[in-house]
């Protein structure tokens, strides 16, 4: 939908606001409220908080489209009473303060029940609550964002106070006009995050495609009419005829772990790649971000030296995820995963396999660590892989690096046109609220009988 501008606008005498509509006022944000403050962690920190009882929002908590309570933590009705001035009600407006979530914000729906803020959320309440809601479209907008962006302060962590915040300029139209415009933004997001909503649930499904589509090809291979047997491995199944099942120390010559001796006295600020799990993703070797080793130094340390064709599987955090090392780092090291070389067998083949969940089944079997889950490379090289002859692995890696390029290629559009309509909010919202667009006369047309 299209709208239209005002017929007359003014200077707003505010730079980043440029002009407003000759009927609108620009007032500073501390003039329409009864309170800007936050609250505080408890006495005892972590420690008071428990499973029930007065719910206690922290800044994860709050998101631009509204409250997030997955890992929401409560405190006692006593620890509550203690923080009273603190206590949070419908149609407070809420804005994170600090960190990196500084400037998400939300409003307090009605009915939600009682709560408390820890320091990181500011609470903004409004004197009159019809202007809440308004107030909480214009704290979204990009030129609020801005103005954030320009006031923060902290060395060590960005951080707003309550004077900057009181200070923000704010644009308002007449009362009846904040309405309408609250009304068409409550409308038109919800249809933008209606679409955002399924391009996600299409990146989801295709992602899911991608996953049955490499375990089909690692597990049952191209042709579906090659006769099958029995694997003997009861979690496997059946598998081709001609292929057998085998552990991992029977496919590559070697598996050894990186580095695991102060690998960070080898870090150079140029040089060769030297790879960490954090570098290793499905199929991929991030190679810009990762750190660096001396070429010296990775001599040195040649048990661990890369070569292309080696495959490198994460040991701790996301373990058996698993890459191909590419021509690029050829030469470089790396430290604490596992290091898979290359032998008679396709790595490309040997990659998707590893990533596939008949390989992931076991990771999970023998992992360990609450904190960060991770496996010894001594239960890695006992991993049980379905194995086809070298050619037939060659034919799988090629089918696959096909199948999943279009897959990949989808999911790209889909998170391009996510991006699209993220921008069209945002740019919707902003417009709406700062007056660059008037909207009365879609409600008009909204409310018109079909």
């Amino acid at each position: 939908m299209s709208f239209p501008r005002y017929e007359q606008y003014k200077q707003s005498g505010v730079e980043w606001l440029g002009e407003v509509p000759a009927h609108w006022t620009v007032e500073r944000l501390k003039f329409l409220t009864s309170r800007i403050g936050s609250g505080k962690t408890p006495l005892g920190g972590n420690e008071t908080y428990q499973d029930s009882g007065v719910l206690f929002l922290r800044s994860q908590n709050v998101h631009d489209d509204g409250l997030r309570l997955e890992d929401v933590v409560c405190i006692a009705q006593v620890v509550d009473d203690s923080m009273s001035s603190s206590r949070v009600q419908a149609g407070d407006i809420l804005l994170n303060i600090t960190g990196a979530s500084i400037g998400r914000t939300c409003i307090v729906p009605q009915g939600f029940p009682p709560a408390n803020v820890n320091q990181h959320v500011c609470v903004v309440r409004v004197s009159i609550p019809e202007q809440a809601t308004f107030l909480a479209w214009l704290l979204k907008s990009a030129q609020i964002k801005a103005q954030i962006d320009y006031v923060q302060d902290g060395a060590a962590r960005e951080g707003l106070n309550f004077q900057q915040i009181g200070s923000f300029n704010v644009p308002l139209p007449p009362v009846s006009e904040r309405a309408d415009i609250c009304r068409v933004l409550s409308a038109e997001t919800a249809k933008i995050d209606t679409l955002v909503e399924e391009q996600k649930r299409l990146i989801e499904l295709l992602k899911e495609k991608r996953q049955a589509v490499i375990s089909r090809a690692v597990t049952k291979g191209l042709n579906p009419a090659v006769p099958m047997k029995d694997s003997e491995v009861h979690w496997l199944g059946r598998i081709p005829a001609h292929w057998d099942a085998v552990a991992l120390k029977r496919i590559s010559p070697i598996q050894t772990v990186g580095i695991v001796v102060n690998p960070s006295i080898y870090v150079a600020r140029e040089g060769l790649p030297f790879l960490y799990g954090g570098d290793i993703r499905e199929g991929r070797i991030d190679l810009v971000e990762c750190r660096r080793i001396s070429a010296e130094d990775s001599e040195r340390n040649v048990k661990t030296r890369l070569q292309a064709g080696d495959l490198v599987t994460v040991r701790v955090g996301a373990p058996g995820v698993t890459a191909v090392v590419p021509h690029e780092a050829e030469g470089g090291n790396c430290a604490s995963v596992m290091l898979i070389r290359r032998g008679d067998f396709d790595s490309r083949w040997l990659c998707y396999t590893m990533n596939d969940r008949v390989v992931r089944f076991q990771v999970e079997v023998v992992q360990y660590g609450a904190a960060q889950e991770q496996f010894n490379i001594s239960h890695a090289v006992e991993f049980i892989l379905p194995r086809p002859g070298r050619g037939e692995q060659k034919l799988i890696a090629d089918h696959l690096d096909k199948a999943t390029a279009k897959l990949d290629e989808l999911v790209a559009e889909a998170l391009a046109a996510m991006t699209l309509l993220s921008e069209r909010r945002s740019a919707l919202i902003a417009a709406a609220v700062t007056g660059k667009i008037g909207v009365r006369g879609a409600v008009a047309l909204q409310e018109m009988p079909a």
